[in-house]
């Protein structure tokens, strides 16, 4: 397989529209992570690698992508006769399934089961998100399963569970898409949405608000609960398009320490690198930082599908020597499913797809996107081997990845996602069976307010701030019990998460039970059931609401989090200098 990424920006005969901006960013080979794994070449020099003209930022949401960012004109490309056409347009999942060889692996048969072909049928891949909402494409019948809502939207029912930003359903179609008219044997149908792994379950845990509002405690504790019930729907992969700019070390940090837990419980975690590339040389977020995760960057395919045009999508963050993505994978202008009414929906027009007489779709630029691609691609390989270690996943999966042609940018690690390849190696054992991941493991025992790494919500009536070594009910943070807990996956019990009430305690149908919150000292006042239900937590009251400390655009699970790229309305504006 050849690499390229599947996005849509203005393209012209020449290419990207408007005068080219390049930056120079410092390149060293960072050290490998698998002993089996092919290591990039070593630089010296510096490598020029092109940005895109930027607009300023705008709004704030899970990772800071880019809504729209058709910049190389794959809507008019891809709608010519008036009616989009998915295989035109780069950015789309037919174009993306394609061309990281998914549609390849589909074609296989499973080897347990000689009527089946793998799809990831069996493989459930949690998403920790802003919730997912049952659009086309993830309505069928168990297809998608709402664990506990752990986001601050969890007391209204009308809320609870949905996505009323649109982050987490764009991802939840990437990983899992399947239109109900999609036969078996019919996934690479160019008139059907299908994503990676089509016959995957996908197990939804929102912790994100409609703003994108969450405090790290709320992602961890999702963690916990996904380890803790991981045989539940059979997950063995989770997928984090979020990011902390923790500068804490990953052998201390609580998230770190959290996704180490997963990791060893079987799961591969598979995390956004970030996306605050064009702000200069930047480290990975937390956790794609972890060493022992797979930290997925993007490639930009530039408007063209010669992979000779394919580089590292500017936004990725670098990382350092010690830390680079391990892999790439397409996320330029990815069309996904979308949320009327939703947050980015209302905020974002261009994010829709012209041509698409259904209105279903919408786009979207990041690393949160190329991370969902991956998280589908290692639900397949799951399928075709349910015995593998998350090691063994990530060794496939780097081994395999197709190096950038005539490109030694370190920060592309070991290439672009090649998931056919990988499943070549996986058919054949040839995935290391002694290969474990021997990093320095996180004792979890570092400070939780230096995880939030300036990232606070605030109560939004009287500006409370949520910080120091507490959660969001104001317990006290105890490191040494909850990492013994956690490591144990015995952090919870029942709907009880370190001693206070989270949740309900059990299933009713493919949904968690949710449950009344009790008071949370941190802000001065009642945080009961009937206080949260008399709050509107409507699209239109959130985006007049502040939850971070300071303003919109620096919230726990924004911009400045969700892999960070700006999700503005504008046109690109070329930049100075970087």
């Amino acid at each position: 397989m050849t690499p390229t990424d599947p996005t849509p920006s203005l393209r012209s005969a020449a290419g990207p529209v408007g005068r080219p901006v390049r930056r120079t960013v410092p390149v060293a080979l960072a050290a490998c992570l698998l002993a089996s794994a092919a290591a990039a070449p070593a630089a010296s020099a510096a490598v020029e690698r092109p940005v895109a003209e930027r607009s300023p930022a705008a709004g704030a949401g899970w990772s800071e992508d880019q809504w729209g960012d058709d910049d190389t004109r794959e809507d008019e490309d891809a709608s010519r006769t008036g009616a989009w056409v998915a295989g035109a347009d780069l950015g789309s999942m037919v174009s993306i399934t394609r061309r990281t060889g998914a549609q390849q692996v589909w074609a296989q048969v499973d080897p347990r089961d000689p009527s089946a072909h793998l799809t990831g049928a069996g493989v459930g891949v949690a998403l920790l998100d802003t919730g997912v909402a049952p659009v086309e494409g993830m309505s069928a019948p168990g297809k998608l399963v709402h664990g506990p809502d752990l986001s601050f939207e969890s007391q209204a029912e009308g809320t609870r569970h949905v996505d009323g930003y649109g982050h987490g359903t764009h991802m939840a179609g990437i990983i899992a898409g399947r239109d109900g008219a999609v036969v078996p044997g019919g996934e690479a149908d160019p008139r059907r949405f299908v994503g990676m792994a089509p016959g995957a379950t996908l197990v939804s845990l929102k912790v994100g608000a409609a703003d994108g509002g969450a405090d790290v405690t709320q992602v961890i504790a999702a963690i916990d609960w996904v380890v803790a019930h991981r045989a539940d729907h059979d997950v063995r992969v989770l997928n984090l398009s979020y990011g902390l700019d923790s500068v804490q070390p990953s052998t201390l940090d609580p998230l770190a320490h959290a996704v180490e837990n997963a990791w060893r419980a079987g799961i591969v975690v598979v995390a956004a690198a970030g996306n605050d590339g064009e702000d200069g040389a930047t480290r990975l977020t937390m956790p794609a930082v972890d060493p022992f995760v797979l930290a997925v960057g993007s490639s930009d395919h530039h408007g063209s599908s010669d992979p000779a045009a394919t580089t590292v999508g500017s936004w990725t963050n670098d990382g350092t020597d010690e830390r680079r993505p391990d892999l790439l994978a397409p996320g330029k202008s990815v069309v996904s499913l979308r949320v009327p009414g939703s947050l980015a929906d209302v905020q974002h027009p261009e994010g829709l797809v012209t041509g698409d007489a259904s209105g279903r779709l919408f786009r979207g630029t990041g690393t949160s996107q190329s991370a969902a691609v991956v998280s589908g691609a290692a639900a397949l390989l799951l399928q075709a081997d349910p015995t593998l270690t998350p090691d063994q996943v990530k060794n496939a999966l780097v081994r395999s990845a197709d190096r950038l042609p005539g490109s030694d940018d370190p920060t592309q690690g070991a290439g672009e996602l090649d998931v056919d390849g990988a499943y070549a190696l996986v058919a054949v054992g040839d995935v290391g069976p002694a290969v474990q991941q021997s990093f320095a493991p996180s004792t979890g025992l570092g400070s939780l307010d230096a995880a939030r790494a300036g990232s606070h919500v605030v109560d939004p009536d009287d500006g409370v701030v949520l910080t120091g070594e507490q959660d969001v009910f104001g317990e006290p943070w105890d490191a040494a019990a909850w990492a013994q807990a956690s490591s144990a996956g015995t952090a919870w019990d029942g709907g009880t998460w370190r001693g206070s009430t989270w949740t309900g305690d059990g299933w009713e149908g493919t949904s968690w039970l949710g449950t009344t919150w009790a008071s949370a000292d941190w802000t001065r006042r009642s945080w009961s059931g009937a206080d949260w239900s008399r709050r509107s937590w409507s699209t239109d009251d959130f985006s007049r609401r502040s939850w971070s400390s300071d303003d919109f655009s620096r919230r726990s699970w924004s911009a400045d989090s969700f892999s960070r790229r700006s999700w503005s309305t504008g046109t690109w504006e070329p930049q100075p200098s970087w």
